[in-house]
């Protein structure tokens, strides 16, 4: 995964050992998604974990080992649904599906999507070499499959890759931008996230009808 290769907790490792790399990484989530990388200091990881900062030190090496840990995890949970968009399957329930699902992670871990938008926003220093490679041909594969779908008569002529960017951009807004969207809304509304799942439903539903 280019420069994401990074060490982690062992099989060996003791109970305690994992329960504190677990007690640091989601301390540092919470931390890093607030100030970006280069807001974020292991003092305040260690604050934040309620543990010293030599405590930190020994099991990360380093700010940027733990930063490259928690964007590690984030890019393989992240682009699993799209690695799994079916082929043989009907393709507008296939993209439809993968917008529910990108949808629903962006409601389950809005941490983890902040973390990633700071990232891209900050120039993406971390992930440069990722993004020029494993996720560039990523995808170019899923782009690839969209196009034979549209060739095929399956779905309607749209540009594959930004249609990727599209769906990206609708799922992700109602994690970055959260605070926005409830200043917005009604106080009481409790059905936001599924009218939002109905909504984009429905919008890639009729882009993509042939």
């Amino acid at each position: 995964m280019g420069r994401l290769k990074i060490k982690t907790v062992g099989e060996k490792a003791t109970r305690i050992q994992r329960k504190n790399t677990d007690i640091i990484m989601d301390a540092a989530l919470e931390v890093f998604s607030k100030n970006g990388f280069g807001g974020t200091t292991i003092d305040q990881i260690a604050e934040n974990a309620g543990l010293s900062k030599p405590n930190i030190l020994y099991y990360f090496s380093s700010k940027e080992e733990i930063h490259l840990s928690l964007l590690q995890g984030l890019l393989v949970k992240w682009l699993e649904p799209l690695r799994q968009l079916n082929p043989t399957a009907d393709p507008i329930t296939e993209i439809t599906s993968y917008v529910q699902r990108k949808l629903e992670m962006s409601q389950e871990f809005p941490r983890e999507s902040r973390l990633f938008a700071i990232e891209i926003l900050q120039g993406a220093k971390h992930l440069d070499k990722y993004i020029q490679t494993d996720l560039k041909e990523l995808v170019k594969t899923k782009a690839t499959l969209i196009d034979s779908w549209i060739a095929d008569g399956k779905i309607a002529k749209v540009n594959s890759t930004h249609l990727l960017f599209s769906i990206w951009a609708t799922t992700q807004h109602y994690a970055d931008f959260d605070a926005q969207i409830k200043l917005i809304l009604e106080p009481k509304n409790n059905d936001t996230n599924l009218i939002a799942s109905q909504y984009l439903k429905e919008l890639f539903t009729k882009l993509l009808s042939p």
